[in-house]
């Protein structure tokens, strides 16, 4: 299960690197790939971590890693999220707690990044 999270990871950055229709030079920018679990304190979250943090590393991709010290905890998932969007990064990575309690910050994320 943990690989193909991860695996699923460094697809969704690759894709997201190779796909964004910016011509610039590799070099030139360093993307920042903002990763929101559902908690960071239970042992799978870390392992997905080191994974995010791995792949980043391979990709030359910063990793943003932010989320809710437990895995139920709705509402500080939605103010990272909303932190994470201030912010201006380049892509977001969210596993969410629920999709009722996440759905507008994810809307509002995609209006955020439309052109």
């Amino acid at each position: 299960m943990i690989r193909i999270i991860l695996l699923l990871l460094i697809v969704a950055i690759a894709f997201y690197v190779t796909g964004c229709g910016k011509k610039t030079d590799n070099n030139s920018k360093k993307y920042t790939i903002a990763v929101i679990p559902k908690g960071t304190t239970h042992e799978f979250w870390k392992t997905v971590h080191a994974g995010a943090e791995k792949a980043g590393q391979e990709l030359n991709v910063e990793i943003l890693w932010k989320g809710p010290l437990k895995e139920d905890d709705r509402e500080s998932q939605i103010a990272v999220m909303e932190n994470i969007m201030a912010r201006g990064v380049d892509g977001i990575v969210l596993a969410p707690l629920d999709d009722t309690a996440l759905r507008m910050p994810v809307l509002n994320a995609n209006k955020w990044a439309s052109p």
